[in-house]
């Protein structure tokens, strides 16, 4: 063999051998796992990933809370698509599904998910954060106010907030400079209050200095007295803002409001230029005060959303089709298998050896992109799986007719991969079409079945080029070059 023939055996090797190391269920060193640098940091587990259908979960219809004569604006509803997706995405679940139904709903579904109140919650809560102008007017945690960008969201007015001294410090929300809080958070974004009456400002309007829109950067840690705090940086023109506004209102009340309800009301003690500033969440659980950086994070929804339907699938009726499933796909792939060691005896032997590695290389692309396995993507994986024994049967009748024409071996080796090769990329290249279109339905459409079995169905043709191709064709020159004069006399075990 020549050089070449045995770099591609040795890349055939390595990668089969890291294939099997992913795909078994051990634990993988951190290291290991932090190479997959396309995934975010805290999500790079390598695991099988199971879509609703298998693993059960949660599914959430979201609809624009507008008047039902009012139209929907389309570009408002794509960027809530997207704010949703990225908050979804933010919370670590397991390869969700956030996609657009009609004009005004977006469906979501959210596999193994474990606190379903607080995943929607995080997911519909507007998050529109506002620092508010309060003047010398304290107002106490929940206060649900009118800014000048809007109405409250919730309740209606029914009593004014007195006055409080501008130096009452109590713990709370702390800015970076010399700002002293207020009042403590107790709730956080995306937690309904339960308490059934909700203060609020009258009739007054207090003016909004910025908004969460000004947010470079958030973050999510914890204090020295070991609560949850979120510290955050303006971008440059909001800083200047932010500081100019601070220097011209020392000793005024700069409320933090989200969604129109005061989370804290800290004191100014002096201006503040780096746009720097920590919200400190008080007892907040961890759940909650990640939900809000989360919302902060990745900005407020252009349009208001309310659940129209929850429904909870369990994943029991998954758990026994998943079973049968693998143990109809086991028999099948062993019925491939064997037929093709009876039919074309060595190569289909070696043959075997490429769709074995096959099925190592699926499953190893399954964990690290990570894909999620639904029961149409299992399908698209045992189809896949047979397309790639169809190759290797091009290649091999035509290299039986090249040994029936009196050539040898290793030309008919040669001839046989040769000649099949362009029916081989032409089926593979169609195939790889039609997951394309099928992949644009599902993603355009609402038909995540559909994706799920594209996804998988063109990973597998992918890899069906390399082992039906490269691998099977390098076993197969390495059997020739070791045994070639010994199977000579041997041609019955060429299948000829």
């Amino acid at each position: 063999m020549d050089r070449r023939n045995i770099a591609l055996l040795v890349l055939i090797v390595v990668l089969a051998g890291l294939a099997l190391y992913v795909d078994l269920d051990v634990d993988h060193p951190a290291w290991f796992e932090n190479l997959q640098f396309w995934r975010p940091e805290g999500g790079r587990e390598i695991a099988i990933r199971y879509g609703l259908d298998l693993r059960g979960g949660l599914k959430v219809l979201l609809a624009a809370d507008i008047p039902e004569g009012q139209a929907a604006d389309p570009v408002a509803m794509e960027t809530a698509r997207r704010i949703v997706e990225n908050r979804v995405n933010g919370l670590g679940l397991t390869e969700p599904v956030v996609q657009a139904q009609g004009d005004r709903r977006i469906i979501v579904e959210l596999p193994g998910i474990e606190d379903p109140e607080l995943a929607v919650e995080a997911i519909r809560g507007t998050a529109l954060l506002e620092f508010i102008d309060a003047g010398y007017t304290w107002l106490p945690e929940g206060t649900v106010v009118r800014t000048t960008l809007g109405g409250p969201s919730i309740g209606e007015p029914t009593a004014v907030p007195t006055a409080t001294p501008a130096l009452v410090p109590t713990p709370g929300v702390a800015l970076t400079g010399p700002i002293t809080p207020a009042s403590p958070l107790t709730s956080t974004a995306g937690v309904t209050p339960t308490a059934p009456v909700t203060p609020t400002t009258g009739d007054r309007v207090y003016e909004t200095i910025l908004t969460g829109a000004g947010l470079k950067q958030v973050g999510l840690d914890r204090s020295q007295t070991n609560e949850y705090q979120i510290p955050f940086e303006l971008y440059p023109d909001a800083a200047a803002t932010f500081a100019e506004y601070t220097a011209s209102h020392v000793g005024q009340y700069l409320c933090i409001v989200l969604d129109k309800e005061v989370i804290s009301c800290p004191v100014i003690r002096d201006a503040i230029p780096d746009g720097r500033g920590t919200i400190s969440l008080g007892n907040a659980t961890y759940q909650e005060a990640r939900n809000l950086a989360i919302q902060l994070h990745y900005g407020a929804l252009p349009v208001p959303l309310r659940v129209e339907t929850i429904s909870t699938v369990g994943p029991t009726l998954g758990e026994i089709s998943v079973g049968r499933s693998i143990r109809a796909g086991v028999v099948g792939l062993s019925v491939v298998l064997l037929f093709m060691l009876i039919y074309y005896r060595l190569p289909g032997g070696l043959a075997d050896v490429a769709l074995v590695i096959y099925a190592l290389l699926n499953l190893a692309l399954y964990k690290l992109l990570p894909v999620t396995l639904t029961f149409p993507g299992i399908a698209g994986f045992l189809l896949s799986a047979g397309m790639a024994v169809d190759a290797n049967i091009l290649v091999f009748e035509r290299m039986k007719e090249e040994l029936r024409a009196g050539r040898g071996l290793r030309a008919a080796a040669e001839a046989g991969f040769s000649r099949a090769w362009t029916s081989i990329r032409d089926s593979q290249v169609s195939t790889l079409i039609v997951c394309a279109v099928l992949y644009f339905f599902g993603t355009n459409f609402g038909a995540s079945m559909v994706k799920g079995f594209a996804l998988t169905l063109a990973i597998g043709t992918v890899i069906n080029l390399f082992t039906a191709v490269v691998a099977t064709r390098t076993f197969v020159r390495l059997a020739f070059h070791l045994a070639g004069d010994w199977l000579r006399s041997r041609r019955w075990l060429l299948g000829v």
